[in-house]
């Protein structure tokens, strides 16, 4: 298991250690991350057709996703209110860029694309076994394999040159706070949940450690567990994200580490402007280095969790 672990994050890390600085070359690796991920979630939605008895694992897959956020979501809040309560951090009070895209619907739409392509990759390969193509679901899980490799290079690469120093990061106490509550309240959750998924306490772990992070979480948890963890990993994610665009308009004035923390990784880049938009300019760097944090400790947590 170590040597797999080794074989998954050496890609991550090689990236990791390019740097590039023209900025169209960062252009095309932000466009690669984009596409991969399209392409890995279209066949894993490919792979889950190989299952027997695909309906039952299609419900399997929502009930566990379902029982995992319930658990997540309020030991999170907890969490983070706990944390507002004795932070002096306060959002803004007027809205910010005027032409950022805040648009909750626009944003939720663009998370649920993800989950139609999964949907669309059930779809396809439920047409092409009909067909007579019995190997496609074997085939969609090491193609997946590979371009998991692609992405996490690129990936890291992204992380490298996303402009946040180290300096930056250890010196926003508020971010690096936010990052470890959600961190440590997520993983605690994923622990309690385990049993109650029937599942080993490192694969609950590695099923809490996405932080958000839908489009990653659900790749790795499926390439080391299969589709059907995968899928309830992904989907779990995803509807922090969709929680979160609804709570940062109504909570980020009372509790603004609770509407930052709240989305996770993905609060440096989906929810990132909803945040800017409600909470004001002074919210931005915090929510930035939070959701570096949690996105540079998302894959390296889920790959160890699952080495054991």
């Amino acid at each position: 298991m170590l040597a797999g672990l080794l074989l998954i994050l050496l890609p991550l890390i090689l990236g990791y250690l390019v740097p590039v600085h023209d900025d169209r070359v960062l252009g095309v690796i932000n466009r690669g991350v984009n596409l991969s991920v399209y392409v890995i979630l279209g066949l894993m939605g490919v792979s889950l057709t190989g299952l027997d008895n695909l309906g039952g694992q299609l419900a399997r897959m929502g009930g566990q996703a379902l029982l995992l956020f319930l658990i997540i979501t309020p030991i999170n809040l907890l969490a983070l209110g706990w944390l507002s309560r004795r932070s002096r951090l306060r959002a803004g009070h007027s809205p910010v860029v005027a032409d950022a895209p805040t648009s909750k619907l626009a944003a939720m739409l663009g998370s649920l694309a993800l989950a139609g392509v999964v949907a669309l990759g059930v779809v396809a390969g439920v047409v092409l076994g009909s067909l007579g193509w019995e190997s496609v679901a074997a085939l969609a899980e090491q193609l997946a394999e590979w371009v998991l490799y692609v992405l996490l290079a690129l990936i890291g690469c992204q992380l490298r040159n996303s402009g946040m120093s180290l300096r930056q990061i250890l010196l926003n106490r508020h971010g690096l706070a936010i990052a470890m509550t959600v961190a440590a309240s997520s993983l605690s959750a994923g622990l309690l949940a385990a049993p109650l998924l029937d599942l080993r306490w490192n694969e609950g772990l590695a099923m809490a450690a996405g932080f958000g992070w839908y489009s990653l979480s659900g790749i790795l948890v499926g390439d080391q567990l299969g589709p059907v963890l995968g899928g309830a990993a992904f989907f779990n994610d995803l509807a922090r994200e969709l929680l979160a665009f609804l709570l940062i308009p109504l909570v980020i004035h009372r509790a603004a580490p609770l509407a930052i923390g709240y989305g996770g990784a993905t609060s440096m880049d989906f929810t990132l402007p909803v945040i800017q938009q409600h909470g004001g300019i002074a919210c931005v760097p915090i929510a930035v280095v939070s959701g570096f944090i949690l996105s540079l400790l998302s894959p390296p947590l889920i790959l160890f969790f699952l080495s054991f």
